[in-house]
């Protein structure tokens, strides 16, 4: 049963070896996504989630914060909205999600062509509570967990878009 299964775990690395599998940041001597990413200019956000929005991204494309000349730049509008789940018979909720969507679109920065566009939806979820500061608190909470998947979201549909347009200006 041993040998079986060694030779199961021998073939199944061997098949994804050979399918052509390649990691997304990972490179063969190129780093030119991650290039890509660190001249991605982040416009600001208007309002507090997206400025948590906007920060979270910066440090995600470019965690040394170095922006010489910036090719591309990035707007984003984030919107949030709450709805209460669970209601008690005395009509007080107990738990709430969070909907977090962003709309996002990428440009050129000398010329201003549109190179992708889209949209991303989190619904994150807490409870509330009968203190005042703990539902403040586990807002905030649900609110950075929000900010921090959709940031996470957005690099990985650029990093695709990066990695299927290699000739992109």
């Amino acid at each position: 049963m041993l040998l079986f299964r060694w030779v199961q775990t021998i073939f199944i690395c061997g098949v994804v070896a050979g399918c052509g599998f390649q990691p997304l940041y990972g490179t063969k001597l190129d780093n030119r996504i991650i290039s890509d990413f660190s001249e991605i200019q982040v416009s600001p956000g208007k309002d507090r989630i997206g400025q948590l929005f906007t920060n979270e991204l910066k440090y995600l494309l470019n965690p040394l914060r170095e922006l010489h000349r910036p090719k591309y730049r990035l707007t984003s509008v984030i919107d949030e909205t709450t709805t209460s789940l669970a209601v008690k018979k005395t009509a007080l909720a107990t738990r709430a999600n969070l909907i977090a969507t962003v709309d996002y679109d990428l440009y050129v920065t000398e010329t201003g062509l549109r190179l992708t566009s889209g949209s991303n939806k989190i619904t994150v979820g807490y409870n509330i509570f009968s203190a005042g500061y703990a539902n403040i608190a586990a807002e905030k909470d649900a609110r950075s967990r929000a900010v921090k998947e959709l940031a996470q979201d957005l690099r990985l549909q650029l990093g695709a878009f990066f990695k299927n347009n290699p000739q992109s200006p």
